[in-house]
């Protein structure tokens, strides 16, 4: 079992949150229109862009493997989430640039969809809180 560890720490600003991850810091924060400061992205904008992200990042490394010309990858995520059935839904767009066949493009679409974030948020999640 892999372990991620992120931490996430609210000092004084009203929601401008500091994450560190590892040796990297990040901010989160809300919009002005939600009663933040807009410093950084909203928790949405974050697990969106963790999505995004790992897409590319498997779509690079696989293409990489096997020396497929890829130049550019660009992956735009958008959610909706309807609190009412507490559901949610993920929508990719994704663009590739490069001299591909259709096949390599096709391909390439079937394992963004195979990266370890996109499994996560399509598999069995729990979430255990310990209060300390």
């Amino acid at each position: 079992m892999e372990n991620h560890h992120v931490s996430a720490h609210i000092r004084t600003i009203k929601y401008k949150t500091e994450i560190t991850a590892g040796n990297h810091k990040l901010t989160a924060d809300e919009s002005i229109t939600d009663g933040g400061g807009d410093a950084g992205p909203n928790p949405g904008q974050l697990l969106a862009s963790s999505l995004a992200a790992c897409s590319s990042i498997t779509m690079r490394m696989y293409a990489d493997r096997k020396g497929w010309p890829l130049e550019e990858i660009i992956v735009h995520v958008d959610f909706d989430r309807n609190i009412a059935t507490n559901s949610t839904v993920f929508t990719k767009k994704i663009t590739l640039t490069g001299n591909l066949d259709d096949v390599q493009k096709k391909r390439l679409y079937e394992i963004a969809d195979k990266c370890p974030i996109h499994r996560v948020l399509t598999g069995t999640i729990s979430i255990d809180t310990e209060t300390l």
